[in-house]
């Protein structure tokens, strides 16, 4: 039995999603930096990281376990705001997404 199509199929997977973290990544810390947020050198691994899990749930449509919107009303306007904007940059997640990145980016404000 031949898988060959199959492993093409992964690696072509695997090379669209590190295409589109490498993408979106950029504009990710743009826009931090643009708001005047700098996370720290463990922030921006974990924030790194989950981006470019976000590109792997783009690519493959993996989707998230439930997610209760509750856990996320303490988190600030502007970071949900921030978070929804990188979301939209994939064109393609649920809103979820948004409210698991937004914890990030309002742990990194708290450096100033």
């Amino acid at each position: 039995m031949n898988n060959g199509a199959v492993i093409n199929d992964a690696g072509e997977k695997t090379q669209q999603i590190g295409q589109l973290a490498d993408r979106i990544l950029p504009q990710v810390y743009a826009l931090l930096r643009r708001h005047h947020i700098i996370p720290n050198a463990v922030q921006e691994q974990m924030l790194t990281s989950h981006v470019r899990a976000m590109a792997l749930r783009s690519v493959t449509g993996e989707s998230l376990p439930e997610v209760d919107a509750s856990l996320f009303e303490e988190i600030s306007e502007e970071s949900m705001a921030l978070a929804r904007d990188v979301v939209a940059a994939f064109g393609n997640l649920p809103e979820e997404e948004a409210w698991l990145l937004s914890v990030h980016f309002e742990v990194a404000k708290e450096n100033l």
